[in-house]
């Protein structure tokens, strides 16, 4: 959020349906950030985005960002359809995704964020997840709108240039950023960071931008080979993975990654 902000500067007001945000940001009048925002029901992210930059533009305001901040559940399930029917009417403002994989405010259940194999609390670790992450950043790329873009904390210059990239675009902005949760992803708080960045460097979670669902480019290469193994490993919620398990996700890591290395500019 610190660093979304400081790319945004003040002229922003933030939309914050329920999430972990909702309860960090603060009730009325008291908030830990320094601009306007408007705390809005679970499925509703995208709609009330639309309707504060219609009102902004009744006013003749060209030049305030609408933000929305909202989690996995709030994004790939509850608010869904809001969002998409926001972004198919390319409606100008930012839609950010902070992605922690679960829903991590109401008690650690999955969501369609959650990936295959991972313990939550409605998956246990005799019946972990069975399907796949949902493709959220392909989901909105293939609305056509003109900025779709992930991020991480972990290669901040990058989080910080995409949320100045997006402000300068006129139209539905999508940034999907990797959010590590330290007890629903059973890890110590202190490797934050370092799990971000090696959720990059194994490829697990690329750092790329689309334009206009047509121009995809990769933003930061990994430098190094990092195995899947190195960022489970660091994580309780994927302790009761047997080598095989590892080796399976290892595989559909290598195969998204040529996909995504195929269609991406060079």
């Amino acid at each position: 959020m610190r660093l979304a902000l400081k790319a945004l500067g003040e002229k922003t007001i933030l939309v914050i349906p329920a999430c972990c945000w909702s309860i960090i940001a603060g009730a009325f009048p008291y908030s830990s950030v320094k601009v306007p925002l408007m705390h809005t029901a679970f499925e509703t992210g995208g709609s009330a985005a639309a309707g504060i930059k219609a009102a902004l533009e009744v006013q003749g305001d060209t030049e305030t960002t609408v933000l929305t901040w909202a989690g996995d559940g709030g994004t790939f399930d509850i608010g869904l359809q809001a969002l998409s029917g926001a972004v198919e009417r390319n409606e100008d403002f930012i839609y950010a995704c902070y992605d922690n994989e679960a829903y991590m405010n109401t008690g650690i259940q999955r969501s369609s964020a959650t990936p295959w194999g991972a313990w939550t609390t409605t998956t246990p670790v005799q019946h972990p997840k069975e399907t796949p992450k949902k493709d959220i950043v392909a989901i909105m790329a293939a609305h056509r709108i003109p900025y779709t873009a992930t991020a991480t904390v972990a290669y901040p210059e990058d989080l910080v240039r995409k949320f100045q990239k997006a402000k300068g675009i006129r139209g539905a902005k999508f940034i999907h950023i990797l959010s590590p949760c330290p007890p629903g992803w059973k890890m110590e708080p202190a490797y934050s960071i370092r799990i971000s960045r090696l959720a990059v460097e194994s490829k697990v979670f690329p750092l790329y931008e689309v334009e206009n669902g047509e121009k995809w480019t990769i933003t930061v290469w990994p430098k190094r080979e990092v195995p899947v193994r190195e960022y489970v490993k660091l994580q309780g919620r994927f302790s009761h993975l047997t080598e095989e398990d590892i080796e399976f996700i290892q595989e559909n890591v290598d195969r998204e990654w040529e996909r995504l290395v195929a269609r991406a500019v060079q």
